[in-house]
């Protein structure tokens, strides 16, 4: 694939992606690349041929890998870009791969308050910039100052928060380029305070969405003043199956992976889903997931 390579990481072919998503299900990747850190991740992106298909992986959530599989490279920056540390008084510096939820508990401890809602999103900082991914009322764009990208050939460039157009789990403005890190600027508070929060928060998360089933964590996005889930339960939906995948009993904008789904029956459930809502209430349901790979 390159001639002379700098690299440092771990180049697997044909790897099973299930076992890094939270779906538990996907083909294999044709290549996959877990990179040694950042410096290294910059190396290995230089030398990939132009041509060739680039995805992102961290944790695996937000995602559904197609069951044919993924053609091209996956980068997998789960406990990779892993730097988190204080700047400044005020701001934060994490690395994409870094959990939101660690971030949340990061901050809080050192008593910076504002990001107390990332303890409910259950993927990597690079994947919350990317959607602007949001948890009770908090959005990822609303504490980014600035962030690192990295394009196609390699080139790191650092950018201001107001270089990008941010709406509800929607970031434009990318120019063929991927998230390397940000810089969180937060607001000092009461470090107690802002923990009994988190706790809330998540206590709130466990009472009302599957956290202990294989999901992807929301489908859809709501639409304007009302709640995908609401519509999807009205319709009936509640515990609807096709093949392995199931519309969680306990939240309707989760689709659970029962222990036997393939992504094309979660996919299918997903389309089954947009029709119902769309004939019921002439409401077009967008997702939030995004959908990679090839149907088998």
């Amino acid at each position: 694939m390159m001639a002379t390579a700098t690299w440092k990481g771990t180049l697997l072919t044909d790897e099973p992606l299930a076992k890094y998503t939270s779906w538990r299900v996907g083909g294999p990747a044709e290549r996959l690349y877990v990179p040694e850190n950042k410096a290294d991740l910059i190396a290995f992106i230089a030398e990939l041929p132009v041509e060739e298909p680039l995805y992102w992986l961290g944790l695996g959530s937000n995602l559904l890998v197609r069951d044919g599989g993924v053609k091209g490279t996956v980068v997998h920056t789960r406990n990779r870009l892993k730097d988190l540390y204080l700047l400044d008084s005020e701001r934060v510096y994490v690395e994409a791969g870094v959990p939101c939820a660690h971030v949340a508990r990061f901050c809080s401890d050192l008593g910076l308050v504002g990001a107390e809602f990332l303890a409910g999103i259950p993927g990597t900082m690079g994947g919350a910039l990317r959607m602007n991914a949001g948890a009770f009322g908090g959005e990822t764009w609303r504490i980014v100052d600035k962030v690192e990208t990295i394009n196609r050939a390699g080139a790191v460039a650092l950018r201001n928060h107001g270089e990008f157009e941010v709406a509800y789990r929607s970031v434009q403005g990318l120019r063929d380029e991927w998230f390397l890190s940000a810089q969180l600027l937060l607001r000092k508070g009461d470090s107690e305070a802002s923990q009994q929060h988190i706790k809330s928060l998540l206590e709130k998360r466990n009472a009302s969405q599957p956290t202990n089933k294989p999901t992807c964590g929301s489908v859809f996005k709501n639409p304007p003043g009302d709640y995908a889930a609401r519509l999807i339960e009205a319709c009936g939906l509640k515990g609807y199956a096709v093949g392995g995948a199931v519309v969680s009993e306990k939240h309707a904008n989760f689709i659970e992976n029962s222990g036997k789904a393939s992504s094309a029956d979660i996919e299918t459930l997903i389309e089954l889903i947009q029709n119902r809502v769309q004939a019921q209430f002439g409401v077009v349901l967008e997702t939030e997931v995004c959908r990679i790979g090839e149907k088998q």
